[in-house]
Parts: C-alpha cells; sequence; structure tokens
C-alpha cells in the first residue's frame, strides 16, 4: 500500500477517543484533523492524540485535500448534516451510533453517500462479539429449528449528573429518544441482527425517574418476520445498571448470553457446550467504561474497504435498520396502536 487511509474526526465528545485510539494504533490508518464546535475542547483533544490540524467548523475542515473518512461523533440529531457535508466533499463517512434520529434524516445521508460514490459505514460494535457472531451462526445454520423467542434486556443507569452534562442529552432534536435511542440501540440493533428483521411492534415508553423530555424506560412487544415474539426492556432509570443480557430460544434449543458471556448454550439431543468467549467491559452504569475493541475493528474494515472498493462491515443501510425499529416502538407507544414496519 502506498498510503495510509486518513480519518479526521467531527465531534470530541465521549465516544471519540474510541476513534481516536483505533485509528493511531492501526497501521493503516492515521488521525490528521478534528473539529469541534469547542475548539478549545478540540485544541486539548488534539494535543491528546497528536492531531495537528484542528478546526471549529467541519466545513473548512472538508477541504482539505489529505483526508479519505470522516469519524461522525457528535450528537445524534446532527449525524446526518456532517454525513452529507462530507459525501459532497468526496470523503467516506463512518458515524456512531445511531446512524441518525429520523427516517427523512436517515434516507438523506445514505443518498447522499451513495450519490457521490463514497462508502457510508455505521458503528455497531456488538456485532463484533464472538458470543452475537456465535449465536447469529448458530440461529442461521438451523441448530434452534423453529424460533420461538427473541429478548434483549438493556437496563442501564444515567445519572441526573449525566443528562445535564451535555444539553443534548435527553432531547427529542438531538439525541432523538432516550434509553431506547441513545443505550439500548446497540442491544436492539443485536437482537434484530441475531434473530431477523422484525415484523411488528408493541410498546410502552415513558419518563418515570429523570427530568428529561425523553423515555428513560420502556418495554415493547415484538413479531419477528421468522413468526418468532421478542420483547425488549430497556431503561436508564434502575441502580445499579444491570450487564445487558439477550435470551433466544427455538424448538430445539436456547443460548443466554451477557456482557460476561455464555450463561446457556442448550440443544436437544446434543452434548455440545458453550464456546469459549471473553468478558465484555460493561457500560451499564459507566458509559465511559468500553472496550476499544469493537472500534478498532470496525475503523480497519473501513480501511479495508477502501482499499478494496468493497461496503463496509455495518453499511448504512443495515445501520439504519435499527433505527427504523426504534421509531416503530416510539410511534406504538403514541398512539397506543400494534405499528408493521415496512
Amino acid at each position: 500500500m502506498s498510503r495510509k487511509i486518513r480519518f479526521a474526526i467531527v465531534g470530541t465528545g465521549v465516544i471519540a477517543p474510541l476513534h481516536a485510539k483505533s485509528i493511531i494504533n492501526n497501521p493503516l490508518t492515521e488521525l490528521v484533523a478534528v473539529c469541534d464546535i469547542l475548539v478549545d475542547k478540540a485544541q486539548k483533544f488534539a494535543d491528546e492524540y497528536g492531531v495537528e490540524h484542528v478546526y471549529k467548523d467541519y466545513h473548512e475542515m472538508f477541504k482539505r485535500d489529505d483526508i479519505d473518512v470522516v469519524s461522525v461523533c457528535t450528537p445524534s440529531g446532527i449525524h446526518g448534516e456532517v454525513a452529507i457535508a462530507a459525501a459532497e466533499a468526496g470523503l467516506h463517512v463512518l458515524c456512531e451510533k445511531p446512524l441518525e434520529i429520523t427516517k427523512d434524516k436517515l434516507t438523506a445521508m445514505i443518498d447522499a453517500c451513495r450519490n457521490h460514490g463514497v462508502k457510508l459505514g455505521g458503528v455497531f460494535q456488538r456485532r463484533t462479539l464472538p458470543a452475537a457472531i456465535k449465536t447469529r451462526e448458530a440461529i442461521q445454520s438451523g441448530k434452534f429449528g423453529k424460533m420461538v423467542l427473541g429478548d434483549a434486556y438493556l437496563k442501564y443507569y444515567r445519572s441526573p449528573e449525566y443528562y445535564k452534562s451535555a444539553g443534548w442529552r435527553g432531547t427529542w432534536e438531538l439525541d432523538g429518544g432516550g434509553a431506547l435511542m441513545n443505550q439500548g440501540i446497540h442491544g436492539i440493533d443485536l437482537i434484530q441482527w441475531m434473530m431477523g428483521e422484525v415484523h411488528s411492534v408493541v410498546a410502552r415508553c415513558g419518563t418515570l425517574v429523570r427530568d428529561i423530555e425523553v423515555e428513560d424506560t420502556a418495554v415493547a412487544l415484538l413479531k419477528y418476520k421468522n413468526g418468532a415474539y421478542g420483547v425488549i426492556q430497556g431503561t436508564t432509570s434502575v441502580y445499579p445498571g444491570q450487564d445487558t443480557r439477550f435470551e433466544l430460544h427455538g424448538e430445539n434449543g436456547s443460548i443466554i448470553f451477557d456482557d460476561n458471556g455464555f450463561k446457556t448454550w442448550k440443544f436437544l439431543n446434543s452434548e455440545e457446550t458453550a464456546p469459549s468467549v471473553e468478558a465484555e467491559k460493561s457500560a451499564a452504569s459507566d458509559p465511559q467504561n468500553l472496550s476499544l475493541g469493537g472500534h478498532y475493528i470496525l475503523v480497519d474494515d473501513m480501511a479495508k474497504a477502501i482499499l478494496e472498493d468493497r461496503e463496509p462491515m455495518v453499511p448504512g443501510e443495515d445501520a439504519r435498520v435499527a433505527v427504523d425499529l426504534l421509531l416503530a416502538i416510539y410511534e406504538s407507544s403514541r398512539t397506543g396502536k400494534e405499528v408493521v414496519l415496512k
């Protein structure tokens, strides 16, 4: 390879260090510029990660001729406008979750990247977890027989101080939702990635504890396209936060796993034992307690997708599925009706 794939980061908040560390520790990539509307914050970030070029305006940064990919790490409701500006500048996009927070914005950013011939990758690092990969493979290989249940329990704790730490947190305009859209979306993406897409939802979302616009507690009943049922429980209002937990059951077997690995791996007429997997760091109670591994894999994959001219691991169309499901959950909660996904 004649040169490295060059990244820039927009937004230097809580998640940006995972992108920076992944980029600077990868032999295929380098970090050339960072941007934040709080330029002092951006400068401090740049100093920490040895980045020479600092910007307040990402439009100005995108005029550089030494950027290949933009990592979008802004508040959720700004993802689309940053991604579209990057696409119009001919830059590939690696976007934090959720891809965007409305259907129109999702469509606009996906279309912009496609129309300008750049790649759009979503950040759903839980898809890289060995437990999730092995569970998905077990489902797809038919080990379960007919799938019956697919449940996700996403019980986080976020303090009042967390929501006060940034003005965009807990708002419809920029956070797009609460316990489900910000924290639970990783598990929502993962359960449908393993189980297959969802046909319909019935849900109840509420603000039971926190002084925020959006939900801090939610329950949804799912019907999957394969006929199975499922439950999603999501919250940021319980103390202490719990390990995220996934329970999948079919007529011939069950798999249950959480952040510490497999709890159940049992199939009819089989003595097979659960594969050995390493425990993951849990962000259930601390949003900064995140493992670097998944982000490193996604940054590495984006670089290779550019070099090999292929789709990234989580293309834009795949990354929007969790948001479309989440928006259906919100609609069901508002209307009290079952919502069928398109």
